[in-house]
């Protein structure tokens, strides 16, 4: 008889949202002295922060599609509730053991196909242009999702300074792999260092953001600091955490997950409601926050909702063979 291993990050079938996570989200939000934000904070475009961080603070941004309305998911939540399997496969492992993780000093290495290659300090990149808020929403394969208060500014602006060449067509990066600072790696979940990519077009789409912050503060270690990328219109997975190297490159990359079950994650991994995982469906999701007992799921928006901005990007080609 056959029986199946199921990979780490699969959902239980009862529910996405672990139970312990539900039962524990008010005291964990007593404990933390937050709440959900107020109405006026709302309005005028943030939640609060965890108040324990160094502020980072933006500029709202103009860009369109860069301020969703939808009510930004409690920083309780966001910071308490991650995917960093450096650090472990349970939700909660980054939470409480990405404090080993050490971001000053810290350097980007900016290198391939391209004319001016370098070694970027972590403070010099954060000069590189002026920050930006931005509220994203985040979707997750699993089936779950945020909407968060993201801090930084478009990954061009970055691509550009290093002037690709005409071989560059796409862009890899990579994640810092330090079993010393990340306990997660004596796991062989998945082939370290952590790996995703981009077409170059993607890449430089205006959305895609260079990110070191989010509530107005920094990065938590656990959401990937001191910096990732984001990504709004593809799950969660894409948007690669603690980047270490930055490659550009004229062949596809193969990305970490990839490479790990290609059978279930493609290169482009775009959200996209039609198209189900092969163990269960993405046609709704569980907004992280509304979990309760009778909530209901949403129905997934195709590209996460941001299919008039990045739409064009997949004009013509077959979503469901580059899925």
């Amino acid at each position: 008889m056959l029986i199946r291993t199921p990979f780490p990050h699969e959902p239980q079938p009862s529910e996405i949202t672990p139970r312990s996570v539900y039962l524990n989200r008010r005291s964990a939000l007593a404990g933390l002295g937050l709440a959900a934000a107020s109405p006026l904070a709302l309005a005028q475009g943030g939640a609060p922060g965890g108040g324990k961080l160094a502020k980072l603070p933006g500029a709202r941004s103009a860009l369109a599609g860069a301020m969703v309305l939808d009510k930004p998911t409690a920083y309780a939540d966001a910071a308490s509730y991650n995917n960093f399997y450096e650090f472990g496969t349970d939700k909660s492992d980054p939470a409480e053991r990405a404090h080993t993780l050490k971001t000053r000093p810290w350097t980007v290495v900016v290198e391939g196909e391209c004319a001016k290659p370098g070694r970027y300090d972590i403070d010099a990149l954060l000069k590189l242009s002026a920050q930006e808020e931005r509220i994203y929403r985040l979707r997750c394969v699993e089936g779950w999702s945020m909407v968060i208060p993201w801090v930084g500014y478009s990954l061009s602006e970055l691509i550009k300074r290093a002037e690709p060449t005409g071989k560059a067509k796409f862009v890899e990066f990579t994640t810092l792999a330090d079993r010393a600072q990340m306990p997660g790696l004596r796991s062989g979940v998945l082939d370290w260092p952590y790996v995703e990519a981009l077409r170059m077009d993607e890449a430089m789409h205006p959305l895609a953001l260079l990110t070191f912050g989010m509530y107005g503060e920094v990065l938590p270690n656990q959401n990937g600091a001191p910096v990732r990328i984001v990504l709004p219109w593809k799950y969660g997975f894409k948007s690669a955490k603690s980047i270490v190297k930055i490659r550009f490159v004229e062949k596809q990359p193969r990305s970490s997950w990839e490479q790990s079950a290609p059978q279930e994650y493609g290169f482009y991994s775009n959200v996209n409601p039609n198209v189900p995982h092969p163990r269960w469906s993405q046609a709704t999701e569980r907004r992280i926050g509304e979990d309760g007992l009778f909530a209901k799921k949403r129905p997934t928006l195709m590209f996460n909702g941001y299919e008039a901005q990045v739409g064009q990007l997949y004009a013509g080609m077959d979503l469901k063979r580059f899925y």
